[in-house]
């Protein structure tokens, strides 16, 4: 069974709505969720996911409200951290890693943290059996490949394509596949520019897909009421999920 990882950005609209939606997410398949943390430079997400940051970030978003909904989620839901370094950075990693515990979140994706910074909290995410979702882009050389994927855990985060998220762009991605498969056998995932067009070719020769700016491009969009927009979004789940398994 391929697996489903949905990105939402946490607090919008509000911090209650992203806890009714992370429910719903999950009873329509979706495996794992990602708890994006709005950020004023999202170097990585395409117009719609940084949108949805500067809009959450409008309405006041701040770290508790990630922690709130975490705190109610988390121990039904597997739920990790996608955010960029800098308001991690500034609360404390270990602060961090602190609060993951306590709420049951199992881990970070952090896609401007450098392998070899990363490194260097290495000791504090195993203090704590906590994971940091590990980056492979269509660039990486064979040799990089191995450093960056043979202590991998949960899963590899593999882009589909140099560029930001949601541009739907598409790459020969199957000698990289096969060389990440020569140093682990962690599962990978496929993200950037999957939908539900793209979706059933995306996960060819990978355990799974990563889903974002879709699923965001609905809580943007005014016309829907809450409750419209979450069974907008779960719907979506639902066919991606069945269409990736099909």
């Amino acid at each position: 069974m391929k697996k489903l990882v949905a990105y939402i950005t946490t607090s919008f609209p509000n911090k209650e709505f992203t806890v009714d939606l992370a429910y719903s997410l999950k009873d329509s398949g979706v495996d794992t969720l990602e708890l994006g943390v709005p950020f004023s430079d999202p170097v990585a997400d395409g117009p719609v996911i940084e949108k949805a940051n500067l809009l959450a970030l409008k309405q006041g978003f701040k770290l508790d409200d990630l922690f709130y909904v975490s705190q109610k989620i988390a121990k039904d839901i597997d739920t990790l951290w996608m955010g960029y370094l800098n308001p991690f950075y500034h609360h404390g990693m270990e602060n961090i890693l602190k609060k993951m515990d306590d709420f049951g979140v199992n881990g970070t994706i952090i896609p401007d943290l450098p392998f070899e910074m990363a490194q260097k909290y290495d000791e504090l995410f195993k203090k704590y059996n906590k994971v940091n979702i590990a980056f492979v882009a269509p660039t990486s050389p064979k040799d990089r490949i191995k450093a960056l994927v043979e202590n991998s855990q949960k899963f590899i985060y593999m882009v589909a394509y140099a560029g930001i998220t949601g541009s739907g762009r598409s790459e020969d991605l199957s000698q990289i596949i096969k060389d990440i498969r020569e140093f682990t056998q962690t599962p990978i995932y496929l993200g950037f520019g999957v939908d539900e067009k793209t979706c059933k070719e995306k996960a060819q020769n990978v355990d799974g897909v990563i889903v974002g700016s879709a699923f965001v491009k609905h809580l943007l969009d005014d016309s829907l009421s809450n409750i419209e927009k979450i069974k907008k979004v779960s719907s979506l789940a639902k066919e991606i999920k069945e269409k990736i398994n099909s």
